[in-house]
């Protein structure tokens, strides 16, 4: 069943990237491209290559192979001036959080090993509450995955959060992108409850970006 899981996951992968290649298109905007710059210094390399994904939904995401896309419609939240040049910045820095940090092949391992995990509680619970158990297991794995997958997207912002602070660009961009978010993406206030859902919620990323400045001297906890 684990190798099921690789075989799947790197299905999932090949198919993810050969749709980037097709529709993504490289950022050719001076402004950002300044900004993005400013991320390259710290980190020791000459350039952080970002690409325009074509779709219109509000996203940034690291490709597998470590590539960072920003999607079509959020730099048009940027050029029509719903967010700003740092703001987008931010959001890259995120994503180069997820690509320094290894989440895609850790990704890889816990899709494996939660798929391993379904399927035996399907056989020990599908036995013990026949009718319900392949639902229990499914509702469990995915807890996992949730919980995972919350805990990774606060391993990236606490990176992205130290590399803005070395860019010169600090954390303000992040905690205003993150007030932001709920009105760019038009999904509103989740009615899930937080252990269901696969991203913190923002007012929670908010504070955990805030107790981090504190950590490292950049400001006063809040009381």
């Amino acid at each position: 069943m684990v190798l099921y899981g690789v075989i799947a996951f790197r299905f999932s992968v090949w198919r993810t990237l050969k749709e980037l290649d097709a529709r993504s298109n490289p950022l050719r905007d001076p402004v950002l491209q300044d900004h993005i710059q400013r991320l390259a210094l710290p980190l020791g390399v000459s350039e952080i290559p970002v690409h325009v994904y074509e779709i219109d939904p509000v996203n940034g995401l690291a490709a597998p192979d470590g590539r960072i896309f920003l999607t079509r419609g959020f730099l048009r939240k940027y050029q029509n001036g719903d967010v700003t040049a740092d703001e987008l910045t931010s959001v890259i820095a995120h994503e180069l959080g997820h690509v320094a940090l290894g989440h895609s092949r850790r990704r890889m391992i816990d899709f494996s090993g939660q798929n391993a995990l379904r399927v035996a509680l399907m056989m020990v619970l599908g036995r013990i509450l026949p009718g319900v158990g392949a639902f229990l297991a499914n509702f469990l794995t995915g807890l996992l995955a949730a919980r995972l997958s919350r805990n990774a997207e606060y391993e990236a912002d606490e990176y992205a959060s130290a590399l803005l602070v070395k860019a010169g660009i600090g954390t303000a961009p992040q905690k205003t992108l993150f007030e932001k978010l709920e009105r760019l993406t038009q999904t509103g206030h989740s009615t899930s409850p937080a252990w269901l859902m696969s991203h913190p919620k923002t007012t929670e990323r908010i504070a955990a970006i805030t107790r981090n400045e504190a950590k490292w001297g950049l400001s006063k906890p809040q009381s």
